[in-house]
């Protein structure tokens, strides 16, 4: 390892696993070990390639320094400055630090080139190998993770097909070798040959290396080696050893294969082994580590080429000497039982027809002694896999992850089964045939224990999320099969979970489906004019606002509020037009919102729990169904607390204690309806206003609005992408430009309300944050910053005015205050400072002089709130100024009293 990237890796491993290096020994010591937590964890000092749990039998866990800390493998050329007396510099470095390769036997084989990636206007030195049909394969060696899954690439408009990769070392050895080893990539070639192996790359497991094997043919008609087949240990790969082995067979050559047992999450390959194998100490330990490295592997490879379940069950007893197990074959499950009774009788039987009955049995006779005593018997016409455990830590929930594979061509089913339903046979089958299509478990529930016994033991653990969105615990966006984590794009694996390096994650809210567009090239970025022409400034801070919502919960931990959304207007103003627009940006299609009267609380607070980082639209609604009990269960003050991501609902976890679960708010509030927002001064205060009216429509907007419902999500859902990848860059200039915009607001002096003021500033800063994701025109910029401004206006305002139904009421008692001569008409005070009103009586002198006003239940709910006249109390006797009672004393009337 080279010298400086070995003294980075021995100071991380100390600060990140506690490693330590006790002077006078090879190795570091007492680390924490990720998988089992003992401070068992090792390492060589001088060569910190892996670093290894010292329990191998009780844990085993291994880690790959260059996984861990990529990026000190990962910039040759800033490390190596090519120069004319080195043109090959960094791939030198590279072959010789990160690949672990000796480069005597090399030399001549390969060269340094560069690589330019015009999509993302990125370039990257190269180590470039010529291939016997003409063209080139090479790999990218600088911060190869800005090509996304583009670790290598061959020459355009080249076939490698039909013919292998040979060094001349291996080429010299064919006319004799004993074994030719068939491996996928070169650099797998190249770690045979580095511990004298022949070998040679297929360059792709669907190869086929016919014309090369021919030539062998003809070279060796006669006395033909082994072929190896040791490609990865993937599915498709393992699918092709079968086949190539039955086409070379058929050629006549006698072939094995030979396949690395993987670890959970993380793939192996030659090259991996080739280090590990350099990790350890003096000469006779590397050969050691190899060699039993590549024992293991052909015991792998062995049983993939078992023609039958007795065969692979014979070859694991030999291996194991275990009795009893549980074995795959063909995607079926099967039972292997050696009887050894039966084994001791038929070598006594032997040993009686020997004349020496000591002489031991040969390996051809034991092996058939063996087979005689072995028996398989299928239970599970599937193979069900534990894939891993899946657990939510906050509700106490868990739950193990199979796949079922089939014989069949059906595909695999992923679902997953409780501990109760693995603890039981009975269980087990009911949960196995009701997630899988004719999935049968026949097996007792002996052979389950043992199965279950096996297969779960030190299983992954992957944890678990119940939303789509932004996961501050991981920092990271889990948006379905793909996850965004401090600006990189992952794909979920086979397994579907994500893996970040030590964190193993992946969602179980199965309800919200996300199109996301991984390919920056269609991404379209004509629609901003098109949202312009349309909606104007309206549709820019709708936009901001959607695009914000993608750092609220970001923003929130440090600012404590993030405003809401209020979109109004009359029907046919175009609020649903731009709404499924804005979702078609987040990848959701065909999607506007719900409407939170028509669910119950439980039912709203699930349906705002399933996103974080994205808005949560509440539609108007039916208000003529307002008496139901459902209707009549939704305030808008159940949405205070979400301005600063307060609590969804306190939810129960059945563990049989009193704990309980309270998700918080993880989303934003976005309301679109007809009318107008009635609600209390604290919900209105955390409101941004947008009044929709309908538009004057010409040809232009016509087309705009035309050309918006025609984008598909495909078209525009990388923006998504793009938002949260630029995480960084969104919220430092968030974090810069909202304090600017907070000071500029109060300095106006007309702004007074602190709410309005902190709500505006938010979005005037997110929309010049969203100028690092799109480009926006000046001239867009300017009117909207000035729309953000007036709307904070018209915010405080509007808080500080009544409800139009209570201006209404007020103009009308100035009205009939007027129609009595000068004495009060309605007003029963006495008292000039207060204003005493009987809203029956009211409502009688109102209708009498043609004056038109609400139904009393809504007015009695909406004068408790007046600002015009302060509603003091209400139902109180007051002594009238108006009736007279008996014997002309006053009458005593019950008033509404307000403030005069």
């Amino acid at each position: 390892m080279q010298e400086d990237i070995r003294q980075h890796v021995l100071q991380r491993i100390e600060q990140d696993y506690g490693l330590k290096h006790r002077p006078g020994t090879e190795y570091v010591r007492g680390g924490r070990c990720p998988s089992c937590g003992k401070k068992e964890l090792y390492t060589s000092h001088l060569k910190p390639w892996v670093l290894r749990c010292g329990r191998q039998a009780k844990c085993g866990r291994e880690v790959s320094v260059k996984d861990v800390y990529e990026d000190l493998f990962d910039d040759w050329s800033k490390r190596h400055e090519r120069t004319e007396a080195a043109p090959n510099a960094a791939a030198d470095a590279y072959l010789q630090y990160s690949r672990g390769f000796d480069l005597a036997p090399l030399r001549g084989l390969y060269s340094q080139e560069s690589y330019h990636d015009r999509k993302i206007g990125e370039g990257t030195a190269t180590v470039r190998f010529a291939l016997a049909k003409g063209g080139y394969w090479e790999r990218l060696i600088d911060r190869a993770h800005r090509f996304g899954k583009q670790k290598a690439r061959f020459m355009p408009g080249q076939s490698y097909a039909g013919v292998w990769w040979i060094a001349p070392k291996a080429a010299e050895q064919l006319p004799t070798a004993k074994e030719v080893w068939i491996t996928e990539g070169i650099f797998d070639a190249i770690a045979h040959m580095q511990h004298g192996n022949t070998a040679v790359s297929g360059m792709s497991s669907n190869a086929f290396p016919e014309q090369s094997l021919r030539a062998l043919l003809d070279l060796r008609r006669n006395d033909l080696p082994v072929l190896v087949w040791a490609y990865d240990n993937e599915p498709a790969a393992r699918e092709y050893v079968r086949k190539h082995v039955r086409r070379a067979e058929a050629m006549g050559f006698k072939c094995r294969a030979a396949l690395i047992p993987q670890q959970a999450g993380r793939k192996t390959d030659w090259n991996d082994l080739h280090l590990r194998a350099l990790a350890a100490s003096g000469t006779d330990e590397q050969h050691a580590q190899w060699h039993a490295d590549i024992t293991e592997a052909r015991y792998q490879g062995d049983l993939l080429l078992a023609k039958t379940a007795i065969e692979k069950g014979a070859l694991m007893y030999a291996h194991t000497q275990r009795r009893e197990f549980h074995l795959e074959h063909r995607s079926r499950l099967y039972w292997f039982h050696f009887d050894s009774v039966k084994f001791d009788k038929l070598c006594q039987e032997r040993a009686k027809r020997k004349e020496d009955p000591d002489e031991e049995l040969d390996h051809d006779e034991a092996d058939k002694i063996r087979r005689a005593c072995s028996s398989v018997e299928e239970i599970a016409n599937c193979y069900p896999e534990a894939l891993y455990f899946q657990s939510h830590e906050k509700t106490d929930e868990s739950w193990y992850f199979f796949r079922v594979s089939f014989p069949h061509d059906d595909p695999p089913v992923k679902g997953t089964f409780t501990g109760a339903q693995v603890a039981s046979a009975s269980e087990f089958k009911k949960r196995l045939i009701s997630m899988a299509q004719g999935a049968v478990f026949t097996g007792s529930g002996h052979q389950l224990d043992c199965i279950i016994r096996d297969v779960l033991f030190n299983i992954t653990k992957v944890q678990t999320i119940d939303f789509v969105g932004y996961s501050a615990d991981h920092a990271s966006y889990i948006l379905g099969d793909i996850a965004v984590r401090d600006g990189e794009v992952s794909i979920a694996n086979a397994e579907d979970y994500f893996e970040f390096k030590k964190l193993r994650v992946k969602t179980t809210q199965k309800s919200i489906r996300l199109d996301i567009q991984r390919d920056a090239e269609k991404f379209r970025t004509d629609w901003l004019a098109w949202l312009w022409t349309c909606f104007g400034t309206h549709g820019m801070v709708a936009l901001t606002f959607w695009f914000g919502s993608l750092f609220a919960n970001q923003i929130r931990a440090s600012t404590k509020s993030f405003p809401f959304l209020e979109a109004t207007g009359e029907a046919g103003a175009g609020k649903t037009t731009l709404l499924t627009f804005l979702w078609k940006l987040l990848g959701r299609s065909d999607y506007e919102g719900f409407d939170p009267a028509k669910s119950s609380k439980a039912g709203r607070a699930r349906a705002m729990g399933q996103i974080s980082g994205m808005p949560v639209v509440l539609l108007e609604a039916d208000r003529s169904d307002a008496d139901r009990a459902h209707a009549r269960s939704f305030e808008w003050d159940e949405l205070k607390d979400y301005y600063g991501g307060g609590t969804l609902a306190t939810r129960g976890v059945r563990n049989g204690g009193n704990d309980t679960y309270e998700p918080p708010f993880l989303g934003t509030i976005c309301i679109s309806q007809n009318a107008a927002v009635d609600a209390s001064e604290a919900i209105l205060t955390r409101i941004v206003k947008l009044h929709f009216r309908k538009p004057q429509v010409t040809t232009e907007s016509r087309i705009a609005a035309d050309n918006l419902n025609s984008l598909q999500v495909e078209d525009l859902s990388h923006f998504l992408i793009k938002a949260v990848r630029a995480e960084g860059q969104v919220l430092e200039a968030f974090k810069e430009r909202v304090r600017f915009y907070e000071a500029k607001l109060r300095d106006r002096g007309d702004l007074r309300m602190e709410r309005v003021i902190k709500n505006h500033a938010q979005m005037l800063a997110l929309f010049d944050a969203l100028r690092v994701v799109i480009d926006i025109p000046e001239q867009i910029v300017v009117d909207t910053r000035e729309a953000l401004v007036t709307a904070a206006m018209e915010r405080q305002s509007a808080v500080s005015a009544d409800n139009a139904l209570v201006n209404e009421f007020w103009e009308v008692y100035e009205y009939l205050e007027t129609t009595n001569g000068g004495l009060p008409a309605v007003n029963h005070s006495r008292d000039p400072s207060r204003i005493a009103i009987n809203l029956n009586e009211f409502a009688a002198k109102a209708a009498h002089h043609s004056q038109q006003l609400a139904d009393l239940k809504v007015l009695r709910s909406l004068l408790r709130d007046s600002r015009r006249h302060k509603c003091v109390d209400s139902n109180v006797a007051v002594n009238s100024a108006i009736r007279q009672g008996a014997m002309g004393a006053a009458a005593t009337v019950k008033c509404w009293v307000f403030k005069a």
